[in-house]
């Protein structure tokens, strides 16, 4: 059972090959992205740091002595890590989005160019537009269920 599911991911993924570049951008903009929506609790130790610790702070060790000189850095990190987080997931939701749309289409197009090579005998028993409903089904539900893995 388990040799007959991995076959259909297998084709899946040699249609994504040609897309590898645009996959690999993907991932590393999902880590990115993971990365970035961890700081934040790491920025609020480092703010409580700089209020406990005030002069002894991880940020004054950095160069920077006065409280509202390490506050001022500590919201410029803050603001740039928010930013880096927008931008990432924008980026990643975009790059994962455009692929799945263009699998979809690709998969439709070799799908019907299959139906258009098999024998006409093969139509007389069956309704033409029944199997183009089947087909744009199987692939619509292949493509929510990318997007219920990826979400």
């Amino acid at each position: 059972m388990a040799a007959r599911t991995a076959q259909p991911l297998l084709r899946l993924l040699r249609y994504g090959k040609p897309y590898q570049l645009q996959v690999w951008a993907a991932i590393a903009c999902s880590i990115l992205n993971t990365v970035f929506d961890l700081a934040p609790p790491y920025l609020i130790g480092v703010a409580i740091d700089v209020v406990v610790n005030e002069e002894n702070s991880l940020i004054a060790r950095l160069g920077f002595a006065s409280i509202t000189g390490q506050l001022a850095v500590l919201s410029l990190l803050t603001l740039l890590i928010w930013s880096l987080e927008s931008l990432t997931e924008y980026a990643y939701s975009r790059l994962w989005r455009n692929l799945a749309q263009t699998l979809q289409h690709e998969l439709r197009v070799d799908a019907y160019s299959h139906l258009q090579e098999l024998e006409l005998s093969y139509f007389e028993d069956r309704s033409s537009g029944l199997l183009l409903s089947v087909l744009n089904d199987d692939i619509n539900q292949l493509v929510q269920r990318q997007d219920l893995d990826l979400g």
